[in-house]
């Protein structure tokens, strides 16, 4: 991948001389900061409406990936046009996001081309804002739904009051709807860009190469969701989790969205 000339560490903008040092523990801080207002009314947002009925209705609306045809890259530019609400570390376009994570990526597994390209496409499920999706329904840290919130689910004590599945007793309990031991990919997450682009990718029938990739939490943050059969694992209750591999993939050209 050619390098673009953005700064992977850079927390306030592509531009590398404006960038301000920031240590790794600063980041992803939701108790303190300027953007945290916006931040928590966007979790509150979700966690108040994102519901196994919700879920189910979104899955069935783009799961058959009928909304258009386009190239990954024009998926990228329209990201130009989006800063994500659910950030607490970036007020730039998600685009920028997007490259330096690619860039973090390359540097840390500079030999793994394919590991730099999924780092590049990883938020691309956030056009969906762009197609009229509120954000709260695109943005932000997934979570399983038909189970007692978790403490690891960010802003989860203080979010989810106004949730009907919260009092529904067959979703409020530790493990809901679900068996111990049930595996990642039979849990419901909540409805997010990173589900609907694992949705495009497994409909345009990618493939990612089956081998593991020892990384750091911070580089493994925007990849993760594209590794997994669903999404993000934070969250789960862990009984609940079995490995499994990753069959998320990826591909050139124009695909189904």
């Amino acid at each position: 991948m050619r390098s673009l000339g953005v700064d992977a560490n850079s927390c306030d903008g592509p531009e590398p001389s404006k960038a301000k040092a920031k240590a790794k523990a600063e980041y992803r801080n939701y108790t303190e900061g300027k953007l945290l207002d916006r931040v928590y009314n966007t979790y509150l947002q979700m966690h108040t409406h994102q519901t196994v009925d919700f879920v189910r209705k979104k899955s069935a609306q783009y799961g058959s990936c009928s909304l258009r045809t386009m190239g990954a890259m024009e998926a990228l530019d329209l990201l130009d046009q989006l800063v994500d609400e659910s950030d607490p570390d970036v007020d730039f376009p998600n685009s920028f996001h997007a490259y330096q994570t690619a860039e973090g990526i390359r540097r840390a597994h500079p030999d793994k081309d394919w590991f730099h390209l999924v780092g590049l496409l990883h938020d691309l499920g956030k056009v969906l804002v762009l197609f009229g999706e509120p954000q709260w329904a695109v943005v932000g840290d997934t979570f399983p739904v038909g189970c007692k919130v978790q403490k690891s689910v960010v802003f989860g004590d203080s979010t989810f009051h106004n949730n009907p599945d919260t009092k529904d007793p067959r979703y409020s309990t530790e493990f809901g709807m679900y068996q111990p031991h049930c595996g990642l990919e039979n849990v419901l997450m909540s409805w997010g860009h990173d589900e609907y682009m694992y949705r495009v990718m497994k409909f345009n029938r990618f493939t990612l190469p089956k081998e593991d990739v020892p990384v750091s939490p911070g580089v493994l943050h925007g990849a993760l969701p594209l590794l997994l059969p669903l999404a993000r694992a934070r969250g789960l209750p862990a009984p609940l989790l079995r490995a499994g591999p990753a069959d998320a993939a990826l591909g050139a050209g124009a695909q189904q969205v």
